[in-house]
């Protein structure tokens, strides 16, 4: 047994564990409180933020000058490991909303967090239903000005950078909003995709420019998904 194992055995994931436990009981009794979900969001972001450091990420930031504070966005970028969901918390200050697979709503207590707080369900097995989730989703973010998150490739990937889904320039299109591509790097030496054991390092977030939408119609939307990969491609450093 390597010590990186024994090390995640005996002390990161009891952390990990007691971390999401004390945090998710926060959130859960945050909700007669939060009408709009921030309060819960506020405390994803804490939440977050401790995982980076349990899980020994040295977090390096990159591009933020290329966001107004004041702003909405749609962040889009590349997916390769559980410890991205915390690297991302901790490095966007936004009060931003993922749009998560469906079947995860339907898992206790996670599912009604995601509810409340107002993320966002799409469906990776319906392509009909997803078209309307994404529809409604960009209503939503229009009319309250919510930044949302998406991983374009549909999930974690094992590659470099897989072929990128539509959802993400469409709710773009839909809202008028303007995407951000962003590159993570590192967290899959963090974390492997199918590995146990936990080993911490450097994980870097490069944000690239927002990619103007407005005026743009349902005929863009393929010309907006090869930009996208293309300049999340640049910010890896890998052939698009």
């Amino acid at each position: 047994m390597s010590f990186a194992l024994l090390r995640t055995i005996l002390f990161t994931d009891p952390l990990i564990v007691v971390a999401t436990v004390v945090m998710g009981i926060i959130s859960y009794c945050l909700i007669p409180f939060d009408k709009d979900g921030t309060k819960q969001i506020a405390c994803a972001k804490l939440w977050g933020w401790m995982l980076t450091k349990i899980m020994g990420m040295d977090m390096v930031v990159e591009g933020l000058e290329n966001l107004d504070p004041k702003a909405h966005y749609i962040f889009a970028g590349n997916h390769r490991s559980y410890s991205d969901t915390p690297a991302l918390l901790y490095a966007l200050p936004y009060n931003f909303r993922f749009m998560a697979k469906s079947e995860l709503f339907s898992i206790p207590f996670m599912g009604t967090h995601l509810r409340t707080a107002g993320h966002i369900s799409v469906s990776l097995d319906n392509p009909r239903e997803a078209v309307r989730s994404l529809t409604r989703a960009g209503t939503t973010i229009r009319e309250k000005r919510l930044s949302i998150l998406i991983f374009p490739e549909g999930g974690r990937t094992e590659g470099e950078l897989e072929p990128f889904k539509e959802g993400a320039a469409i709710l773009g299109i839909k809202s008028g909003t303007p995407i951000v591509p962003f590159g993570l790097i590192g967290t899959r030496d963090v974390m492997p995709m199918h590995g146990v054991a936990i080993r911490g390092g450097t994980v870097v977030v490069r944000i690239g420019k927002p990619i103007p939408t407005e005026g743009l119609g349902n005929r863009d939307k393929g010309p907006l998904t090869e930009q996208l990969r293309n300049e999340v491609a640049a910010l890896l450093g890998v052939a698009p």
